[in-house]
């Protein structure tokens, strides 16, 4: 399976636009021969945007969520449609099971090839260091994984990152492929790629980390998007500048090293 990972430059608070940007890059991917695309976390109000993360929410049957899954389709790729603010209160007006019955959440969706909803998935670790994330938003309760191109896919969003435990249930659930869609800042280098690369290596994983690559008033998104094999090492990465990652994924690779190297089979309780 050939993965992409969009790199988006984006502007705070122009859904519209950022969402276009988006969209060329998804075609851009599928030109270059892409099965799955990866979207950055919050990349259609910008992360840092909090002032407008209520103005832009809305439910997953909306018209952003739309246009992404229109684009999925139109290109005939796999999407994990990075993710955007979710209203719950409309998602679950529309029969969609969600955490709370209002509120807004942080949330990104797996579109196939068809432009058709497989998976959902609302970030659990909600961001409190210099940032409104756990004033503005509700967690998520639920992990999501969808079967494609011979992978079990798994998502997890950004701060996820530094929580172990929601990358091993993953793996219980049979994960051979995690895609992290990130909004990480500057200086926090070193962490980033230290944590999506531990995370490939204890759970002998592919960790597919996309990141954002923007300035706001406050901060500046580091980019560094990067694909990691089971073994952990780099199959493809980026500086901090906007860009496609693409980078080809083997799902019998996963079986072969965990042969070689049983450690899953070696835990104890």
């Amino acid at each position: 399976m050939k993965l992409a990972l969009a790199q988006l430059d984006q502007t705070a608070g122009d859904v519209e636009g950022n969402v276009d940007r988006a969209i060329t890059a998804v075609a851009d991917a599928a030109g270059r021969g892409a099965d799955l695309v990866v979207l950055p976390e919050l990349f259609t109000v910008g992360y840092f945007a909090f002032d407008a993360y209520n103005r832009a929410a809305e439910g997953l049957d909306g018209p952003t969520f739309t246009r992404l899954a229109d684009a999925a389709a139109d290109h005939g790729v796999g999407l994990l449609a990075g993710s955007h603010v979710e209203d719950l209160a409309e998602s679950a007006a529309a029969g969609v099971e969600t955490p709370a019955a209002d509120g807004l959440a942080n949330t990104c969706v797996f579109y196939d090839r068809d432009g058709r909803r497989r998976a959902v998935y609302r970030k659990h670790h909600l961001f409190g260091y210099e940032s409104a994330e756990t004033r503005l938003l509700t967690p998520g309760e639920s992990l999501s994984t969808v079967d494609f191109e011979g992978f079990t896919v798994g998502m997890s969003t950004c701060y996820d990152l530094r929580f172990p435990e929601l990358y091993r249930r993953l793996a219980d659930r049979g994960t051979t492929l995690v895609c992290v869609p990130s909004a990480w800042p500057y200086p926090r280098v070193e962490h980033w790629r230290t944590l999506a690369r531990a995370r490939a290596i204890e759970n002998l994983t592919y960790v597919a980390a996309a990141n954002g690559a923007a300035t706001f008033e406050d901060a500046t998104l580091l980019g560094r998007s990067t694909v990691y094999d089971p073994w952990g090492t780099t199959l493809a990465s980026a500086g901090d500048e906007g860009t496609l990652v693409v980078a080809d994924l083997d799902p019998d690779r996963i079986d072969a090293v965990r042969e070689e190297f049983p450690a899953l089979r070696d835990r104890r309780d």
